[in-house]
């Protein structure tokens, strides 16, 4: 057993057995609904007409697998004061006002170069680039922001992301490109929202919009990095009316989401610990937080089985791969859509120790990079997405009982580098909703990897008090130091 474990003499916070801290750590007693305020709503268009030549843009394959329903947010958190910026501006307090107005004018000059963002959806695979524009919320929170990264609140954390206001789901859920919403608390701190529809832009897609429209908000126009929409090109749509649906079996249970903290000093020990055992490849941080969170959610999973309940069931793991290097010649950052497939990793039931599973990871990687990760192009690609969902398909109707665990990573991202203006991020986040799913994160100071997982309630219950969870993580700890 790892060596943690054996100093494992903490005792288990009061978290485990308590639910999610009320909103009177915030300093009063209220409802998270009057907490935070949606104070206005409003459509931002580019600031110049997009060319009657680019009025419909033809998605790719992979843009056309998603359902139109998903969108990918990162969340910005910015201090209220400052440090001093790259132009050597200092501001001792966010004004709300011409934040929010300058803002929405940079976005507007963004949306010229990202024109497909300001359109709305077409069918399952094109965008008609209307300028109908993205769609804005403001709002207001009742509190002090050093006050929430104490411990914050995943609950809390959906009332800062546009996708899951009540209004903005009627009016722009579907069909808008892209939701923004900027909340800004008591303190002027400030959190920018930034929700892409997934049809059009995966993770790194995501991340150079707002670094371009960051730097514009700087009024910093040298240098920019425009925007490539060729993924039709690369990759062309085709009639999917046969295909199976790549997504898998959709859980209904009750959810609840937690925030882990992993200490990558402790990884450094734990591969000196398992190296005897993984002898032809180093696993990578990401790799080794991955198995402990799936061991110990398998572990969650088999003990809050009824009694009586032997049935033994395949793990599968489908891990998001990005594709862009492995293509070749390779799709560069700038190039939007999605350029990552979900590969499925099995696992049996007996091959659940942690050297085991990162075995299991590199092993199923390197073979798809090997076989099938450069078809992703051309006719070919048509082929090996046929082929891939094909197998997919056929092993959860196989199988009587599957468990599915779904990851994504973005560490190695340069999160906390889009600086708008009023300096770096003090905290960077993209929480998920979805059944067993693991999202992975580095954290500011680059000495941890922070992990959202989201369990069935009764399951994470058992999992967030797991022994071997807590020796290499800590529970949701304050942002702040």
């Amino acid at each position: 057993m790892v060596t943690f474990l054996s100093k494992f003499q903490r005792v288990v916070s009061a978290y485990c057995t308590s639910s999610v801290y009320t909103i009177r750590q915030y300093g009063f007693k209220c409802s998270m609904h009057s907490l935070v305020e949606i104070t206005s709503r409003k459509s931002i268009k580019p600031s110049s007409p997009t060319p009657h030549q680019n009025r419909y843009l033809k998605l790719s394959l992979l843009d056309q697998l998603l359902p139109p329903t998903v969108y990918g947010t990162i969340l910005y958190f910015y201090n209220p004061t400052t440090n001093h910026c790259d132009h050597d501006v200092v501001l001792s307090k966010v004004s709300e006002t011409s934040t929010s107005k300058r803002l929405q004018a940079s976005l507007s000059e963004t949306l010229v170069h990202y024109y497909p963002l300001a359109g709305r959806l077409k069918g399952t695979a094109s965008i008609e680039c209307n300028d109908e524009g993205a769609h804005f919320v403001e709002a207001r929170v009742r509190c002090q922001l050093s006050d929430f990264l104490k411990q914050p609140d995943p609950e809390l954390l959906k009332k800062f992301m546009a996708e899951h206001d009540s209004k903005t789901s009627q009016i722009a859920l579907g069909t808008c490109v892209l939701l923004v919403q900027i909340s800004v608390f008591n303190c002027g701190g400030i959190v920018v929202a930034v929700s892409p529809s997934h049809k059009i832009a995966d993770g790194i897609s995501l991340h150079t919009f707002v670094r371009l429209w960051a730097a514009i908000n700087r009024g910093e126009y040298h240098q920019l990095v425009l925007p490539k929409f060729n993924g039709a090109t690369l990759l062309p749509t085709k009639d999917l009316s046969t295909m199976h649906n790549f997504l898998g079996p959709i859980p209904t249970q009750t959810l609840t989401t937690r925030r882990f903290v992993f200490d990558v000093s402790k990884m450094a020990i734990l591969k000196a610990e398992i190296g005897s055992r993984i002898q032809k490849f180093t696993p990578t941080n990401g790799q080794l937080v991955l198995a402990i969170i799936l061991k110990c959610a398998l572990a969650a999973s088999h003990q809050s089985k009824p009694d009586g309940d032997t049935t033994s069931r395949l793990t599968v793991l489908s891990q998001m791969v990005n594709l862009r290097r492995r293509i070749v010649p390779e799709v560069p950052e700038n190039e939007m859509g999605n350029w990552f497939w979900a590969l499925s990793l099995l696992f049996k039931e007996n091959e659940t120790e942690i050297h085991e599973l990162v075995i299991n990871m590199n092993t199923g990687l390197t073979n798809f990079c090997k076989e099938k990760a450069n078809r992703f192009k051309g006719d070919d690609g048509f082929l090996v997405v046929s082929e891939s969902m094909r197998e997919k398909a056929d092993l959860y109707n196989a199988e009587k009982g599957i468990n599915l665990y779904r990851s994504t990573s973005v560490c190695k991202f340069p999160l906390y580098e889009i600086d708008f203006g009023w300096g770096k991020p003090t905290w960077v986040s993209s929480p998920s909703e979805h059944k067993n799913f693991i999202l992975l994160l580095d954290t500011k100071s680059g000495d941890g990897i922070e992990a959202w997982v989201t369990l069935d309630q009764q399951e994470m219950a058992i999992f967030e008090c797991h022994e071997e969870l807590l020796a290499f993580s800590s529970v949701n700890p304050s942002v702040v130091n």
